[in-house]
């Protein structure tokens, strides 16, 4: 598994923008697919977003499509997530997920997870 540390939540007004940071470790990092989930108080985890190894897919749940964005950079071994127009519904705890069969990470079943990082935003 690969280690995995997120950075880059906070509070935010409604239509601001945040951008997440995860920072993982190996050199086996760019054969990992990457992805992000959430989960908001009461509220089962669920799927954000997620990139292949080479960064030339990525897929995105229907509530963030044309919002945010995830990006990689195999070089410095990070993974990103820009997030756009947010809104309060958007507030949770954000996590970081690697793995290396793309259909378990996207369903959440991928070995590796961050410890989170919450986002706040505002009405």
């Amino acid at each position: 598994q690969v280690q995995l540390v997120e950075s880059g939540g906070g509070l935010v007004q409604a239509g601001g923008s945040l951008r997440l940071s995860c920072a993982a470790s190996g050199r086996a990092f760019s054969s990992y697919s990457l992805g992000w989930f959430r989960q908001a108080p009461g509220k089962e985890r669920e799927f954000v977003a997620a990139i292949i190894w080479s960064g030339s897919s990525t897929d995105y749940a229907d509530s963030v499509k044309g919002r945010f964005t995830i990006s990689r950079d195999n070089a410095k071994n990070m993974v990103y997530l820009q997030m756009n127009s947010l809104k309060p519904e958007d507030t949770a705890v954000y996590y970081c997920t690697a793995g290396q069969a793309y259909r378990a990470l996207v369903v959440g079943t991928a070995r590796s997870w961050g410890q989170g990082t919450q986002v706040t935003v505002s009405s």
